[in-house]
């Protein structure tokens, strides 16, 4: 709706620019707490939005990340004897591993990268057995954005009722930039063998899920836009003779990575679907989002109209009285690009859900529900596919959506100001839209019974044109260079209004809810930012504060009363002094659970959006959520703006918004706003501020009282006076391309505006100014105005010598008031200077200290100015007629001495194409400042001769309001020339100020003897645990025994393993001495992803001290004080000294693969100053966990050649390497140090072995040194094994172990103190141990993200002091040989398979496979045993499986080529498992696999004594079963089963072996050869197999001898005697006949 537009007036310049977010939430409160906590980077955003609104912000902030997933091995793969392959997909990108074959266990360990912003990712593998999907912001959201070692669930999408089809156990990290990921830390793999126990779940999420359809209904949409062109479709008017709606409307709902879509309704602004999606996923599922986009179909390409998210965690809950997710059938808005149609829209962006939409594009009615399915059930249907089906229609009554309401929402406009120069010029008007209500331009043309109801709404003034400055207003504000004009709007007495009336479904309760919600979370987040606030000014008990205002939440709402206020009871108690950090935490995640819990996704009512128009087109717009607005009659559920006076800021939309640009703000509104229903609309005015009369519109009949007003006329002003006391600001942004800015505030107060001076070259200017604005207009009541001041604006800008001021950033306050009738006194006057956060877009862009007040003038003539507190005149007779800022307010000074240590500069880069050669270094702070001396040639020695010098100064007793001190580095070039080379601001000096040390503390530390002989014991007990673990021969152990051990005992045996760098545990090693980047050039904006290291163009390397002067005497009267060192007593000399660098490189990790086959052939190149050592023809073939273990020694001179880089390149065949990654070390502040970074201090003393003491200097010499240098006294070394340092004794062991037997010594009494030095009084500090230390790998064009790490550590030697003895070999263990000697004995109980061909009779051929894992090449048989009956199977064959294995890993080593095309061979490390497969032989047919059983053989269970007690539990209760190592048994018998899957899955027994598995040695081998199978030497002897166990036709003979002899014995017996019977019988009646003839005749 069109509002007004400014009266015919006239204007006043202002001058401006700024920054575009300020119109947000955040921002505005930010400013009622006066400021919140600088935000850094897009991480932190999450921690403003909450956690659970990440994905959110997610989505919003469009990033690249690098997603990198390692598939290590799979487990319990159904299916027979396959050959498994997994592919990783994420978005559209596809990645396989290798195949393995015939195994349901396959091993990969393969890393797949990718470089992505998409969010799904899954796994599958083969002829699908089973797929795995997460979306990438689950993964993000996790503790350090991965999942280690995991095991993912493995499901059938096309056979739900399935249940799991296998693991893959893997890790999956998304690192954004600036994000370190870290890696646990683990050796021994037993607990992850857990597949269970480690599942890939998020927390809270059940490891048994269950299947269930997710249905998500589309009835209808509404107020769609038009999505053609107007030409095309009077053409088609033309043509057809009928005009349609422009617009052919279907809807595409998205989830875990499935689409669906309903049908398209060919030209409708209101569609009707009654359509359903359904999806089938796991519940609970791990993508937690739906997208519903509704999208115009176009012959050539489909566009998204609007997109909404559907968070499933917001309409869910999976308490005690939980319910599934469930929405609606509501109405949810959709909102994007502006609405009128063009072809190509600049914004389209928005309409698919990236950024914040500028304009309502249209309304959907949808509901979700979810129905878990009951997988048993006959008629279900077991595919996951996606499914469209029609719904029955959702009747318009109340019970669905909400009874139809008529909403009314007014607006009254009372202050324009800011107005950007460019649409200055010309009419201007304010549009305020509610859904396409209000909308003039381009709403959809509505029905006729609509259009009358939207009329009276539309009494708003017409648009007046704006006229140039008139005389009778001053012309210009200052008489400024500065081109940055704003203008404002005359509204003076007469404020513009605008009224909509709109039909809305009611849900007003559910914005109800939200916004009780919401206000208790602002509470919430006051009374933690106070906290915050207590923490860091280091005030008195923040505890007390903090228990307050848990206090407070469990008692604000009856709601909250069971779950949320308990626990805030419970958390009260638990906050003490100690805690109040923890508790903080807890207390915020509260603020994020509320947060969470006030988004409501149901809302009924659009946003409403404010528009400045001008020529008829949408310049600026602001958004401010309905729900923000909406009236109650119950306070506590009004919107929080409702009825108030609001600051909004206009901005440009879409991605015009980001950038320098869009920071500018386009307007600033004071604005009134008031939505509810139409009949509580009778106090709507009430929140105005008092002294108006209503202005009705001319034609309405003078009867009408209730007709809303078009403007109100203010007959009440107040006058006052603004005083801002512009003091300093502190880390500014960095303007200008020296690396420094030359900035002016400009300050916004209503429709005036003032500068400040302009300070040259500084990012911390302190101008000490105070700015007045005198008769300063306000209108209302003074006791308004009071409570709920209007807002200042400052913005800061750096002043360019050609072209416009460029904005540097912006910062609100609210100023202080007081009435003309009350006292200018404490506690409120004068106002303290405040630090506020000046923010550049998302950015922080420094602080401003600064103090606003507001005072009243009485409006009696001239003569009420006596009541204002005087003005001081100008005091500083060279800056003019610029009035300090005065007494009260400007912080009490006092007098310090800053004391500077200039050590030296490094890596100072070209200036202008030119060398530095001489440089020099100013420090400057408040004005004073002092100078190093010059070097004389920094490429001979870059160190400063002389050390220490001070100046005094002034500076504020607070230490908070301390300015900044400026360090700037200077070249001295020919003729006098000085050039800026870089600059750095020390924003923070309480850490410099010194603090003298406690002389009573002397003993406060006591360790009983007791105790650190317990410690020995105890170590000694772990070294010796770990021996008997790994043989108890000492020759077995070497330094990789002690590495493992410390990995696995975490730090607790001889060896700190560090999961980090080095300088991280130990504070940088800045104890002394520190370091300060110099920066140069501009500072880079975040969009333009320009980071602050490329700005860095050297280092400064000193340090200072303050304190308050005068100086206790008791410290410059100690022995040996040198006054020219003052405070930087006992420091060494630094003139060039030579060293012997050694490193130890041990391996790297997670290397990003640098080749196309996924892996790296990485080596390593170390440089240092001018040598380098590349160690390119060791590099390791094919890895991306490379154990490179390897010493380089070098020789360097300090502090030329300081700077060590490690790199690890990849070996490239042709071509250059590429870098994959480098870390770089400052030696020189190690070598210094007090923690003695120099070489580490091991846990014992022995002089040879593995553990050999590596320092050229013994313990007792490395303490005495110590102790002479602290001047303590000490070390004496008594009877007993004590020894006594500082009032301190420690005690312990006095022999050695030597070549010569048993010799005494204090060396180990020596190093007990070394190892407890931290509690050493005042000098005290942990001395750095023998350690290895884990470094990230960066590479410069992929600036932030880790590129794997390395596992290495630094010793260095003075040249000036006795040689070290040689490197200790840390060579990677060579694999020892082994052999394994299998023997089958026996089978039993094997399935039958084939039938016979005479007799039906069920047999198997059996035969037995065996391998060991990652040899199936060299896999062995047994010879056939044909035709068994019954099963059983008799062998005596032997396998021999020779093999080369590390013990420390518990893994076998191949080396083998990957193809024939491979140029070396790789190495590939895989656990050792022995599998063994029973199989029936056919000669005419691939051979039938039938059973098998896969042994691993560092923990397999023992074979049963027989036949009858090996069963198939010993598979299936494998973890509860006592396991056995065959590497401690050496040689074990039994009966194992053999397993196979039937076809429902269960694991059924298919038969039993009897085996023997023999484990020697490579060289044992030799000694004693076997032969394979039955052969020389050694042989087996021949089984003893049944008669049966031959082939026909191999020898038919026999076999006709079996059939005979054995099957059919009886039955020819019988026959025989039959044969014998019918032969006798045919003889007896063949001769019978005669012989009776015979007898008869008697012849």
């Amino acid at each position: 709706m069109d509002d007004t537009g400014p009266g015919r007036n006239d204007f006043k310049g202002l001058q401006h620019k700024t920054r575009n977010r300020d119109a947000d939430k955040g921002h505005m409160r930010a400013l009622r707490a006066h400021k919140r906590e600088s935000r850094e980077g897009w991480r932190n955003i999450r921690r403003h939005m909450g956690k659970d609104s990440f994905h959110k912000d997610f989505n919003k902030l469009h990033v690249s990340l690098q997603i990198s997933i390692t598939v290590i091995e799979a487990r319990q793969l159904i299916g027979l004897n396959m050959d498994p392959v997994v592919c990783v997909e994420v978005g559209d990108d596809k990645k396989y591993t290798s195949m393995k074959e015939s195994t349901n266990c396959p091993y990969y360990n393969e890393v797949q990268m990718f470089l992505n912003s998409n969010h799904k990712c899954s796994l599958l593998i083969g002829t699908l057995v089973g797929t795995f999907k997460m979306d990438v912001g689950t993964v993000y959201s996790q503790p350090e954005h991965q999942f280690y070692h995991k095991w993912a669930i493995l499901s059938d999408p096309d056979d739900i009722t399935a249940g799991c089809k296998g693991y893959i156990k893997c890790d999956i990290a998304v690192v954004g930039k600036g994000d370190n990921i870290k890696t646990p830390h683990k050796a021994n793999e037993t607990d992850e063998d857990d597949v269970e126990g480690n599942l890939l779940l998020p927390e809270g999420i059940p490891a048994e899920r269950q299947w269930a359809r997710i249905y998500v209904r589309i009835y209808r949409a509404e107020g769609l836009p038009k999505m053609n062109t107007t030409i095309m479709a009077n053409v088609k008017k033309a043509f057809i003779g009928e005009n349609r709606d422009l617009v052919d409307p279907y809807v595409q709902v998205q989830f875990a990575g499935q689409k669906g879509k309903t049908s398209v309704q060919k030209s409708s602004y209101e569609p009707i679907w009654n359509e359903q999606v359904i999806f089938t996923e796991l519940f609970p599922p791990l993508c937690k989002r739906i997208r519903v986009q509704i999208r115009d179909s176009d012959k050539v390409n489909d566009v998204a109209i609007g997109t909404h998210f559907i968070d499933l965690r917001k309409i869910s809950n999976d308490g005690d009285k939980g319910f599934l997710p469930t929405l609606g059938p509501a109405w949810v808005n959709m909102y994007g690009s502006t609405r009128q149609y063009t072809l190509m829209d600049e914004h389209q962006d928005l309409n698919e859900g990236l950024g914040e939409g500028v304009s309502f594009r249209a309304r959907l009615l949808l509901s979700v529900a979810v129905e878990m399915l009951d997988t048993t059930s006959p008629d279900f249907m077991s595919s996951s596919e996606v499914q469209v089906e029609m719904v029955s229609n959702i009747s318009e009554v109340r019970s669905a959506t909400g009874k139809m309401e008529e909403f009314f929402l007014f607006g009254s406009f009372l202050e324009a100001t800011m107005i950007d120069r460019k649409i200055g010029d010309k009419p201007i008007s304010f549009e305020i839209t509610l859904g396409n209500y209000g909308n003039q331009i381009d709403g959809v043309s509505k029905s006729s019974a609509l259009k009358k109801r939207k009329k009276e709404g539309e009494n708003a003034e017409e648009e007046n044109e704006l006229i140039q400055n008139s005389s009778e207003d001053e012309a210009e504000e200052e008489g400024d260079a500065l081109s940055v004009n704003y203008f404002h709007l005359p509204y003076f007495e007469k404020k513009p209004c605008v009224y909509i009336k709109s039909w809305w479904q009611d849900q007003r309760r559910r914005l109800y809810n939200s916004n009780m919600m919401d206000k208790l979370a602002d509470k919430l987040e006051e009374g933690l930012n106070d906290v915050q606030e207590i923490i860091k000014t280091e005030k008195a008990f923040p505890e007390r504060r903090l228990r307050g205002v848990l206090e407070e939440l469990s008692y604000s709402f009856p709601f909250l009363k069971d779950t949320m206020g308990q626990q805030a009871k419970q958390i009260r108690t638990q906050v003490k002094k100690n805690t109040v950090k923890d508790k903080l935490k807890l207390a915020q995640n509260f603020l994020l659970r509320l947060r969470f819990l006030a988004d409501e996704p149901q809302h009924s009512i659009p946003d409403v959006f404010i528009w400045m128009m001008s020529n008829n087109k949408r310049i600026a717009y602001a958004r401010i959520p309905s729900k923000d607005i909406l009236h109650s009659t119950v306070d506590e559920e009004t919107g929080k703006d409702c009825g108030k006076v609001k600051a909004v800021f206009l901005k440009l939309p879409g991605k015009k918004g980001f950038g320098p640009a869009g920071w500018t703000v386009q307007a600033k509104l004071e604005l009134y706003l008031w939505l509810g229903l139409n009949k509580q609309r009778k106090d709507f005015l009430s929140g105005l501020p008092n002294g108006f009369e209503e202005i009705k519109a001319a034609k309405t009949i003078s009867g009408h009282h209730s007709v809303p007003p078009v403007g109100l006329a203010y007959n009440m002003k107040q006058v006052f006076q603004l005083r801002a006391h512009m003091y300093q600001a502190r880390s500014l942004f960095a303007a200008d391309s020296s690396g420094l800015s030359d900035p002016f505030a400009r300050v916004f107060f209503s429709t005036h505006s003032q500068v400040t001076e302009i300070l040259s070259e500084t990012l911390c200017p302190t101008w000490d100014q105070l700015l007045v604005f005198d008769d300063v207009e306000l209108f209302g009541e003074a006791s308004e105005l009071r409570d709920d001041p209007p807002i200042v604006v400052v913005e800061i800008f750096d002043q360019d010598t050609v072209g416009k001021a460029e904005f540097i950033g912006r910062t609100f306050a609210k100023p202080t008031i007081k009435m003309c009738d009350e006292h200018y006194g404490p506690p409120r006057f004068p106002p303290q200077l405040e630090y506020y956060q000046i923010y550049r877009g998302n950015c922080t862009a420094g602080e401003l200290l600064a103090a606003f007040e507001l005072l009243q003038v009485t409006n009696i003539g001239q003569g009420g100015r006596v009541d204002l507190p005087p003005l001081e005149g100008s005091t500083d007779t060279e800056r003019g007629p610029i009035l300090p800022v005065p007494l009260g307010i400007r912080p009490v000074l006092s007098r310090y001495r800053i004391e500077v240590l200039f050590w030296g500069l490094r890596d100072l880069k070209r200036i202008n194409l030119a060398q530095v050669d001489r440089p020099r270094v100013d420090i400057e702070c408040a004005g004073r400042g002092v100078q190093s001396v010059l070097i004389q040639n920094y490429k001979k020695n870059p160190n400063f001769s002389t050390l220490v010098k001070w100046f005094e100064v002034d500076l504020p007793e607070n230490e908070l309001l301390h300015p900044p001190l400026n360090i700037r580095v200077v070249d001295c070039r020919a003729f006098g020339r000085y050039i800026l080379v870089g600059t750095h601001a020390v924003s923070c000096l309480r850490r410099f100020i010194y603090s003298p040390p406690d002389k009573t503390s002397n003993n406060w530390a006591h360790t009983e003897e007791e105790n650190d002989k317990d410690k020995k014991k105890k170590k000694k007990k772990k070294k010796g645990g770990m021996e008997e673990d790994d043989e108890t021969d000492e020759r077995v152990l070497d330094w990789w025994s002690k590495y493992f051990a410390s990995i696995e005992t975490l730090k607790e045996v001889v060896n700190a393993v560090y999961n980090k760098e080095l300088e991280s545990e130990y504070g940088s090693f800045e104890d002394w001495l520190h370091t300060f980047n110099l920066y140069r050039g501009k500072a880079g904006d975040d969009d333009e992803h320009a980071l602050d290291d490329d700005r860095i163009v050297g280092r400064f390397k000193g340090s200072l001290c303050m304190y308050k002067l005068p100086l206790s005497q008791e410290i410059t009267r100690e022995a040996g004080f040198d006054p020219n060192m003052g405070m930087f007593q006992s420091i060494p000399h630094n003139d060039p000294i030579n060293i012997l660098v050694r490193v130890y490189v041990v391996r790297a990790t997670d290397l990003h693969p640098a080749d196309i086959n996924g892996k790296a052939d990485p080596y390593i190149v170390i440089k240092l100053g001018k040598s380098e050592i590349k160690d390119k023809e060791n590099y390791i073939s094919k890895k991306l966990n490379p154990v490179f273990g390897k010493s380089f020694d070098m020789e360097a001179t300090f502090p030329m050649e300081s700077m060590l880089t490690v790199s690890v390149y990849d070996w490239d065949l042709v071509g250059t390497d590429d870098l994959i990654g480098e870390t770089k070390i400052d030696l020189e502040n190690r070598f210094y140090s007090k923690f003695r970074a120099t070489c580490g201090i091991s846990s014992n003393y022995s002089v040879h072995g593995y553990n050999i003491w590596r320092d050229p200097l013994k313990p007792s010499q490395i303490l005495a040194k110590l102790c002479k240098d602290a001047k303590i006294d000490g070390p004496h070394y008594g009877p007993g094994g004590k020894v006594k340092v500082a009032n301190r004794i420690f005690s312990g062991p006095t022999e050695i172990e030597d070549e010569n037997g048993t010799a005494q010594t204090e060396e180990h009494l020596a190093l007990t103190v070394l190892n407890h030095w931290e509690e050493i009084p005042r000098v005290g500090c942990k001395l750095v141990p023998e350690h290895v230390e884990t470094r990230p790998l960066l590479n410069p064009d992929k600036p932030g993200i880790e590129q794997g790490r390395i596992e290495m550590w630094v010793d260095m030697f003075p040249m000036d002091m006795p040689a070290p003895g040689p490197a200790i070999d840390i060579s990677p263990r060579k694999p020892k040989r082994y052999e394994l000697r299998v023997i089958i004995w026996n089978t039993d109980e094997v399935i039958l398979e084939d039938d016979d061909y005479f007799t039906g009779e069920k047999s198997s051929d059996i035969f037995v496979r065996g391998w060991l894992k990652g040899q199936q090449e060299d896999k062995q048989d047994t010879d056939v045993h044909y035709h068994s009956l019954t099963g059983e199977g008799n062998f005596n064959w032997r396998f021999v499986f020779p093999f080369d294995y590390l013990v420390a890993e518990e893994k076998i080593v191949i080396s083998k080529k990957e193809s024939m095309f491979s140029w070396d061979e790789t190495e590939y490390k895989i656990p050792p498992r022995l599998t063994l497969q029973v199989w029936d032989a056919d000669h005419f047919s691939a051979d039938d696999f039938l059973g098998a059983i896969e042994l691993d053989l560092n923990r397999f269970p023992r074979g049963a004594k027989t036949a009858k007690q090996c069963s198939i539990d010993m598979i299936r209760n494998e973890q509860e079963l006592p396991t056995i190592s065959i590497f401690k048994q050496k040689r074990v018998k039994g009966w194992w089963p053999f397993v196979a899957r039937d076809e429902n899955d269960e694991m059924e027994l298919t038969g039993k072996v009897e085996a023997e598995l023999h484990l020697v040695t490579g060289e044992e081998a030799e000694k004693s050869a076997v032969g394979l199978g039955r052969n020389e030497p050694d042989p087996l002897e021949k089984p003893n197999r049944p008669d049966t166990t031959f082939l026909w036709f191999l020898s038919p003979l026999k076999a006709i001898r079996y059939l005979v002899c054995n099957r059919y014995k009886w039955l020819i017996i019988k026959v025989v005697l039959a044969l014998l019977l019918l032969i006798m019988l045919g003889l007896f009646l063949y001769s019978m006949p005669g012989y009776l003839v015979k007898k008869l005749l008697g012849a």
